[in-house]
């Protein structure tokens, strides 16, 4: 069974119409966003609203299944950032038009999501000078 509109919508909203993984806001990409199941259904996740997050082509594309990832710091397996439970600005930083990982869980996803690749850099790079990102009206901060 698939995602009713009405649940979709509800998960766009709750986004603030932004990736809620990197920020990037839906104005901004010309590629449709998708509703990602956090937890992949492979792996048991459902398709409610607490397991759903908006996210942008190229991070719902790195993610695809993925659950966990390799801390850089410490080379441990551990679980990809989780929207609904994890707060994003406890869990990630802006340094110039990079995204830094302030914990385990951060540093997987920026590299399991490939979130600091060049052409995402750039954008956030051109993002930032048209003062569109980061967006203010990200409700998770």
């Amino acid at each position: 069974m698939g995602i009713s509109a009405t649940v979709a919508n509800s998960v766009r909203s709750r986004a603030a119409f932004c990736c809620e993984y990197c920020l990037l806001p839906v104005q901004a990409s010309l590629v449709s966003f998708e509703i990602d199941h956090v937890i992949a259904k492979k792996h048991g996740g459902q398709s409610d609203s607490e397991n759903l997050a908006l996210s942008c082509f190229y991070c719902s594309s790195a993610k695809g299944p993925n659950i966990a990832g390799i801390d850089s710091d410490t080379g441990s397996i551990v679980s990809l950032f989780h929207p609904r439970s994890h707060r994003w600005r406890d869990h990630f930083r802006l340094n110039g038009s990079r995204l830094v990982g302030l914990t385990m869980h951060a540093r997987a996803t920026i590299a399991v999501l490939e979130m600091n690749a060049e052409d995402m850099v750039l954008l956030r790079s051109s993002l930032i000078r048209e003062g569109m990102y980061p967006p203010t009206n990200f409700g998770n901060g």
